[in-house]
């Protein structure tokens, strides 16, 4: 196992990296939560075995499972687990284990942030997206027909279990869905990552052990770093983490949760965040023809799809959590490794860049 460590004083946490170690999971969580009162599991319908699995270690048989998919992101699911934690008598010692994808983190980080005003969070990531990304740093929250992620939270874990190879079994358009987050973190902060993507294409997609082990270490420490310094995106410097998301969770409102992965949709976003950075002269086109080709060669979209107008994609883009005294804000890159916010971009100037896919 390899340990990471997100220093963030009392709040402060240990993430562990490994394949195939799920024997020392109980140990692990013992270890950072002494003294905890029963764990309640939450999982989803494709995950369910590796939470019951998981149960069984620690000793419960408290599993919950919800649907797959981007749907269960809702209020109803979060009304419908805080029902069950009353059920089971759950109080503010009893440790929610989230096993799954982002959707299963962030419900159930959701749910444990405002149930009885705080339990304790472990999550247990089985995508590579939730691996690399959204395990790690606090943020959890559910959807809004109106917005992605406009109900929300900070609750850092209690501690993060990576074991990749629950990554086995995950389909192939899940997988190179995570690879989206992985090069947006060689985009905005790591030339270094950037270039060994470049050149360990066929590893990747072949998901060699190794390779798989480098990306999940390198994204989960280039994370923690931002995190440690800007928890609750107050200084600015977190917001370089949502590079492509402005368009990305328009993309994913406007088509429906659920009609692209995040990955997908981070991606064709982190293109049109381009196509804005290269109408203001901010990159080269060698930067825009390199990220353009590293998400080609991961089988990611980068266009949008043409039904989505531009004028409906503006609208929900209005109302992004990261907008400011009704501006829109966006992080564009201004050469490979670096990115900065933007809060300048009148709408013609954004209608422009949508006028096509």
């Amino acid at each position: 196992m390899q340990t990471l460590r997100v220093n963030l004083g009392p709040r402060s946490y240990e993430i562990a990296i490994g394949t195939g170690s799920g024997d020392h999971f109980a140990e692990f969580v013992r270890e950072r939560l002494p003294g905890a009162a029963r764990s309640v599991v939450v999982t989803d319908s494709n995950t369910r075995s590796h939470g019951e699995r998981l149960a069984r270690s620690i000793g419960t048989d408290a599993v919950t499972a919800v649907a797959a998919g981007e749907a269960s992101k809702s209020l109803a699911c979060v009304t419908s687990l805080y029902s069950e934690l009353a059920a089971r008598s759950a109080d503010r010692k009893t440790p929610l284990i989230a096993v799954g994808g982002g959707v299963i983190g962030d419900l159930t980080g959701f749910v444990a942030a405002t149930y009885n005003r705080g339990l304790p969070l472990v999550m247990v990531p089985t995508t590579l997206l939730a691996m690399v990304d959204s395990s790690v740093g606090g943020k959890v929250g559910v959807n809004l027909p109106e917005g992605k992620n406009l109900v929300g939270a900070f609750h850092q874990p209690a501690c993060v279990w990576i074991d990749t190879a629950l990554l086995d079994t995950l389909p192939d358009r899940e997988y190179r869905s995570g690879l989206a987050e992985v090069v947006k973190y060689g985009v905005i902060l790591d030339p270094v990552l950037f270039e060994w993507l470049e050149a360990n294409t066929e590893a990747i997609v072949r998901r060699e052990p190794r390779a798989i082990a480098h990306m999940v270490a390198r994204s989960c420490r280039l994370k923690a770093d931002v995190v440690e310094q800007d928890e609750r995106e107050e200084a600015g410097l977190r917001l370089v983490l949502n590079y492509g998301h402005t368009f990305a969770h328009a993309y994913e409102t406007l088509g429906g949760y659920g009609s692209w992965l995040h990955g997908e949709a981070v991606a064709a976003g982190m293109v049109s965040a381009l196509r804005l950075a290269e109408r203001r002269g901010l990159v080269t086109r060698e930067v825009i023809d390199r990220q353009m080709a590293l998400l080609k060669q991961f089988g990611l979209p980068t266009e949008r799809r043409p039904e989505w107008e531009a004028d409906s994609l503006i609208a929900v883009m209005r109302r992004d959590k990261k907008n400011v005294g009704g501006r829109m804000r966006f992080i564009l890159p201004t050469r490979l490794g670096h990115v900065a916010a933007f809060d300048d971009v009148p709408e013609s100037e954004l209608r422009e860049v949508l006028a096509s896919p």
